[in-house]
């Protein structure tokens, strides 16, 4: 529950700390005493915007801080630890800092946060519920929370949501396969003439070098062969070849042989030289046999060269490699498109599989929707007839829908205010003030079922007086019996019903205006009722009138 809220620099508001109670705490004063600034403000640890007006003295900031005992929440856990926040399972403090050029800042127990977070959190620490906030009613999708509320239902929705999510994943799948398949069909004639004229190239990894050499070679035959020729006749075969110059060395040596050394083994030496010679011959011969430079090779070259280039051309590659990248690519594809069939059977099989999973979760929670809408019903006409709708008429239809994040249900709350008046959806024929105390109503039916710490009113009395207003003060203090509740009203019936009271109001000094709140006293209160009754706290009629409604609540 909300233990205490301190707002400073703030508005009409210097500052401000109040502590609230258990049950129901009762909020009252004038029409712009500033209880809807307190309200302005307390919304702001909900994620309002921040209004660099509010701030009221432009060299400080405005802060908003309250703290919540959190003791029987343990849920709030996953929370803190997610976000990476201590942890105190007692107490939770937020608060809010707005600087003078309308900057915000957020924090949870000291820890800054994203004012997402903050938001987040605050959602299910207090429900602030205000007139506007009865169009909620209106929405299919509150009903929808509300019925399920009631009817028990976060489980089964969490493990239906899982079953959804993976019926749509399955679905997502399915449709891209059969748009994949769709699209490789149209194009799957032109794939295959790609593929064809690949394979009739035939290209081999490293093939390209391979044949540029090729082409190289071929295309300088007749160089070539006039180096070989001028090699051979050189070595071997010339008039003048080294060959014979090495025998004519090799003689004119042996003439010298009592003039030589010899420990210098020239012959030896010339014999090796010659050897050498011939061996080198005989290479060059043979690689000038080898070669024989036919037109017809180099031809054949430069037409699958050629063959190679224009299919790179064609698929924008840059290398040989790439090119059979593209082929194999190819056949993929349309190895993939000759099995498709089988792949998509099989997805439509899981999605079917999904599919009744979640519907089967979904009938399960559309048997209780049906149940805890046909008890919500008898329950809130219960609660509303005597709240001055006497002729009231309710029901709750929970009918068949598509399937979708929710279930397989629509919910739509449908009314009469009068007899013989057909049941229309609740913005057609209800006042404001009738959806007003409807959702009351409903509040209190779901008080007991809420994980929440404490809620708000504000002045969702206004436009009834007398017993109903009674009435709604019984039913406020009802639901504080679950939760804490705090209201602001306009009316002593509802006021008197209140564990606490505590009254908002201006107090001047020379420089300015100044809001204030206090917690009333027994005494205190009997004044305030009295001046709600009458306008004079001193009218001893209303006084006694004060004290009756007071002895009558506490009974």
């Amino acid at each position: 529950m909300l233990e205490t809220l301190h707002i400073s620099n703030y508005a009409l508001i210097d500052a401000v700390d109040i502590e609230f109670r258990p049950g129901l705490n009762i909020i009252t004063g004038e029409t712009g005493a500033g209880k809807s600034i307190m309200l302005g403000a307390l919304s702001l640890l909900l994620g309002a915007r921040a209004d660099t007006k509010a701030v009221r003295h432009a060299e400080a900031k405005s802060v908003i801080e309250a703290m919540f005992r959190i003791t029987d929440y343990p849920a709030l856990a996953e929370f803190f630890t997610a976000n990476d926040i201590d942890w105190d399972d007692t107490h939770c403090i937020l608060r809010r800092e707005i600087a003078p050029n309308g900057r915000s800042r957020a924090f949870v127990n000291d820890t800054p946060v994203p004012l997402a977070r903050l938001q987040e959190l605050a959602m299910q620490l207090v429900d602030i519920h205000s007139q506007h906030q009865n169009q909620l009613l209106l929405r299919p999708e509150y009903q929808m929370r509300v019925i399920d509320t009631l009817a028990g239902n976060e489980e089964l929705l969490a493990d239906y949501a899982n079953r959804f999510n993976a019926f749509r994943a399955a679905l997502r799948r399915l449709k891209v396969e059969r748009k994949l398949l769709e699209r490789s069909r149209s194009d799957e004639e032109y794939m295959r003439y790609q593929l064809e004229a690949i394979d009739n190239i035939s290209p081999q990894p490293g093939e390209l070098e391979q044949l540029e050499r090729e082409q190289e070679v071929l295309s300088n035959a007749t160089e070539i062969k006039s180096n070989l020729y001028d090699a051979l006749q050189a070595l071997t075969e010339g008039e003048d070849n080294i060959s014979s110059m090495l025998d004519d060395v090799a003689e004119a040596c042996s003439r010298l042989e009592g003039v030589l050394d010899p420990d210098d083994a020239l012959p030896a030496r010339i014999e090796a030289l010659s050897s050498e010679v011939s061996d080198i011959a005989r290479t060059l011969s043979a690689a000038d046999s080898r070669f024989n430079a036919d037109p017809r090779d180099l031809e054949s070259v430069q037409e699958r060269l050629n063959a190679i280039y224009a299919a790179m051309e064609r698929h924008k590659v840059d290398t040989l490699e790439q090119l059979i990248e593209v082929r194999d690519k190819l056949s993929e594809r349309l190895d993939a498109l000759d099995n498709a069939d089988d792949r998509l059977s099989a997805l439509e099989k899981e999605t079917r599989r999904a599919l009744a999973l979640a519907r089967e979760a979904a009938a399960v929670i559309s048997e209780r929707r049906r149940k805890a809408a046909e008890s919500f019903a008898a329950e809130l006409l219960e609660r509303a007839v005597p709240l001055g709708m006497k002729n009231l008429r309710c029901e709750v239809r929970v009918t068949p829908a598509d399937i979708s994040a929710t279930g397989m249900d629509a919910v739509e709350f449908v009314f009469a205010f009068n007899k013989n008046q057909q049941l229309m959806p609740v913005g057609g024929v209800a006042s404001g003030g009738e959806i007003s105390r409807l959702m009351l109503c409903i509040k209190a039916i779901v008080a007991d079922r809420m994980s929440l710490p404490s809620i708000i009113f504000d002045e969702v009395d206004t436009g009834v007086s007398g017993d109903v207003a009674n009435r709604i003060g019984e039913m406020m203090s009802q639901i504080g019996c679950s939760i804490q509740v705090i209201a602001i009203t306009h009316l002593p019936q509802v006021a008197a019903q209140g564990t606490s009271h505590y009254k908002v109001y201006k107090e001047d000094d020379e420089h300015a205006t100044h809001t204030r709140i206090s917690r009333l006293t027994d005494d205190q209160r009997v004044g305030e009722l009295a001046l709600m009754l009458s306008g004079n706290p001193d009218d001893q009629a209303a006084r006694a009138n004060a004290l009756s409604l007071l002895k009558r609540n506490k009974q």
